[in-house]
């Protein structure tokens, strides 16, 4: 087996990936994964925030949050927070998994 033609490919296809390309409808995309990370949590983060805030000025007494308007933001709050959960476990399991593979 030829190493060379591997390593080769192998930076070809990172250049590829790291490369942004338009698309039909003239939007780029790249594969910047750990950014994409990033800006999930944040948003989850943010999805928190909210939700503490709303609670707040809830719990003091502010006319326009009601009830509803906590709830709502605490379970999509929640169910963010879980799947980004989820996401963790998957990318721990995977790591797992690659690091167990013989080389």
């Amino acid at each position: 087996m030829r190493i060379d033609g591997f390593q080769n490919e192998m930076q070809a296809m990172m250049f590829e990936a790291s490369a942004t390309k338009p698309t039909a409808t003239g939007q780029t995309v790249g594969a910047d994964f750990g950014q994409l990370l990033n800006n999930a949590i944040n948003n989850v983060n943010g999805l928190s925030k909210t939700s503490s805030d709303l609670q707040t000025r809830f719990d003091r007494g502010d006319a326009d949050v009601s009830l509803s308007d906590v709830m709502i933001a605490r379970n999509k709050s929640s169910v963010a927070f879980e799947a980004t959960i989820q996401v963790r476990n998957k990318l721990v399991e995977a790591y797992k998994e690659l690091m167990n593979m013989p080389v």
